[in-house]
């Protein structure tokens, strides 16, 4: 039996490769084979070439486990996969596992039957969720910072940066299973598979990941000004704004949000620029 680590060297701004070599002592009983992830040209070649009880370990985060779901859905995995959360963010693994301890998690149940997104003609599937709003914003801010600097990223104040002077807030229509709600004014309109994206904000607190009734949650927040949604606004990190009047929350099956005007959109942390409408589906 093989051990191979799946790396990415590009996790936490470049401190994937050095984080990853972090499980050979985690996993001294074992002999590691570590692999770039970025250069497998085919999973599909990739996994055949395995042996039946090979095992696989994906270190990266969140963005990684997004590449690789959208890389590999169109074939079956028998081989175990794991995950080692080495990201910045690592909202599927606090989802998933909780606690700030890093812990291996076996996750072949969680890549499976996953929801997905229609963006500019384009459909990818997703593991936590659907960023649209502020929040695309601040991934389409937060990706020129990485541009320009190797700094961290601090989204928490281009956030509150972007409530007082730089977001400009839209209308929007909220489509869940063909009943239409209308919003003015809206700061953020997620769709979220798991709980948590953007770093441990947790737009839909009572979502579930696997269910037998498995649906999606939109959250809508909406129709205030700049000072009260910067009020509400740092309540998301332990889910108490969906307490607010400003704050909607629906789930269904099928998820579709319009804005009248582009902004950014986020798909677990991969950011996607000038969109007006997504489509999201289980």
């Amino acid at each position: 039996m093989k051990t191979i680590v799946l790396f990415n060297p590009k996790a936490n701004n470049g401190q994937g490769e050095a984080a990853a070599k972090k499980l050979t002592d985690l996993l001294n009983d074992k002999e590691l084979d570590f692999k770039d992830i970025t250069e497998i040209s085919s999973y599909e070649e990739f996994f055949k070439s395995l042996n039946s009880d090979d095992e696989i370990i994906i270190c990266g985060g969140d963005g990684t486990l997004n590449y690789f779901v959208n890389d590999t859905y169109v074939f079956k995995i028998d081989n175990d996969v794991y995950y080692y959360p080495t990201g910045s963010g690592n909202d599927f693994y606090h989802d998933v596992h909780g606690g700030d301890d890093k812990e291996l998690v076996k996750i072949n149940e969680y890549i499976v039957d996953l929801p997905k997104v229609k963006v500019k003609g384009k459909t990818y599937r997703f593991i936590n969720g659907i960023g649209y709003g502020i929040d695309g914003y601040c991934c389409e801010v937060g990706d020129k910072q990485r541009d320009e600097s190797d700094k961290p990223i601090n989204y928490t104040s281009i956030a509150i940066k972007g409530l007082l002077f730089h977001y400009k807030t839209t209308n929007a229509t909220v489509t869940v299973d063909g009943e239409e709600h209308k919003f003015s004014k809206v700061w953020l309109a997620p769709t979220m598979n798991g709980r948590f994206y953007g770093g441990g904000m947790m737009p839909t607190p009572d979502q579930k990941r696997i269910s037998d009734d498995k649906k999606l949650s939109v959250m809508v927040m909406s129709g205030s000004g700049k000072i009260p949604t910067l009020v509400a606004f740092p309540k998301i990190f332990e889910g108490k704004h969906v307490e607010n009047k400003m704050t909607s929350v629906f789930s269904g099956k099928k998820i579709k949000v319009e804005f009248d005007s582009p902004t950014a959109l986020q798909v677990d942390g991969e950011t996607i620029l000038g969109v007006t409408e997504y489509e999201a589906e289980v």
